[in-house]
C-alpha cells in the first residue's frame, strides 16, 4: 500500500543560520512549505535551493502565521517545525515508519506528541523540567472534526487536535539559544507577549502583596523548584544560567503586566 504523505510547515524571519540544518532533517518529506515575513538575509534563497515552497507574507503573530503555512500544505500529515529545530535521525525513521503504516493503524491516530530536547549554549538540558518537553507538532491535516490549527494567542501557541493523540519515542532538537545575547533578546520579547496575556486576565499585581508575590517570590520559588528539586543543577553552568534567567523572565513578565495595568489605570 502507498504510504501517507507528509508536509512540513515552517515560518521564518532571518533564519539563514538555522534553516539549512532544519531542512536537511526533513528532506524525506513530500512537501516543505515556508511562510517568510520579510527576511533580509539568505533565508529565502536557502529555502528555495533546498526545494521548499516559499510564500512571503506580513507578520500576523505566531499562531496566525503558522496556520497560514498549514493552510498551504497538501499532505495527509503536517509536521510543524520552528526554523531552529531539527529532527534526529531516529525520529526521521520513526515518522517514516508511521507514514507507511498509517492506513493500518486502528483506531486511527490524528496527532503525535514529539519529545523535544532543548539545547542551551550548546548543551542539552536534560534536567530541571526541560526534558522531555512534549510538543504536539505532527498531526493529520484534515480529520473528521475539521482542519487542525494552532490556537490564536500571542505566544506559546499550541495545536488543537480533537481525535486520538499518541506520543512518539524519539526526539527532536531545539537550537534556539546558541549564545546569551540571543536568549536574553528572546526572553525580553516573549515576556512582553506573555505580559499581555497575563494583563488580559486581570493579573496586573496592583496590590502590594500581589506585586511582591509575582515579581519576587514566584520567580524565586520557580528557581528553587526547577534547579534544586528537579535537578537542574546537574546541567552544569549552563543549567544554572538557564534557570536564573528563566526566573528573571517570569519577573519581567509580571512587571510588564503591572506596567500595562498602571497605564490603563491612569487613562
Amino acid at each position: 500500500m502507498p504510504r501517507s504523505t507528509l508536509s512540513v510547515a515552517i515560518v521564518t524571519l532571518n533564519e539563514a543560520d538555522n534553516l539549512g540544518r532544519t531542512l536537511a532533517s526533513v528532506k524525506f518529506a513530500d512537501e516543505i512549505v515556508i511562510v517568510d515575513s520579510g527576511s533580509t538575509d539568505d533565508t529565502v534563497e536557502i529555502a528555495r535551493s533546498l526545494g521548499a515552497k516559499v510564500f512571503s507574507e506580513e507578520w500576523k503573530g505566531f499562531a496566525r502565521q503558522k496556520n497560514s503555512a498549514i493552510d498551504k500544505c497538501t499532505g495527509t500529515w503536517v509536521l510543524s517545525l520552528d526554523a531552529d529545530e531539527e529532527l534526529t535521525a531516529e525520529l526521521q525513521a520513526e515518522i517514516r515508519e508511521m507514514l507507511e503504516a498509517d492506513a493500518q493503524i486502528v483506531p486511527a491516530v490524528d496527532g503525535y506528541r514529539l519529545r523535544l530536547r532543548h539545547v542551551f549554549l550548546g548543551r542539552w538540558m536534560r534536567y530541571g523540567g526541560y526534558y522531555p518537553d512534549m510538543k504536539l507538532r505532527l498531526f493529520r491535516r484534515v480529520t473528521n472534526s475539521g482542519a487542525a490549527h494552532f490556537t490564536d494567542r500571542p505566544v506559546h501557541e499550541s495545536v488543537q487536535v480533537a481525535g486520538r493523540v499518541e506520543t512518539m519515542k524519539k526526539d527532536f532538537l531545539h537550537h534556539g539559544y546558541p549564545n546569551l545575547e540571543v536568549y536574553l533578546e528572546h526572553m525580553d520579547r516573549y515576556s512582553t507577549l506573555g505580559a499581555r496575556i497575563v494583563a488580559a486576565k486581570g493579573k496586573t499585581s496592583q496590590s502590594w502583596p500581589a506585586f511582591c508575590w509575582n515579581m519576587a517570590l514566584v520567580p524565586l520559588l520557580t528557581f528553587v523548584w526547577n534547579y534544586i528539586f528537579r535537578l537542574g543543577f546537574l546541567d552544569g553552568r549552563e543549567g544554572l544560567l538557564l534557570h536564573l534567567y528563566h526566573s528573571a523572565y517570569i519577573s519581567w513578565k509580571y512587571a510588564k503586566a503591572w506596567q500595562i495595568g498602571r497605564r490603563a489605570g491612569s487613562v
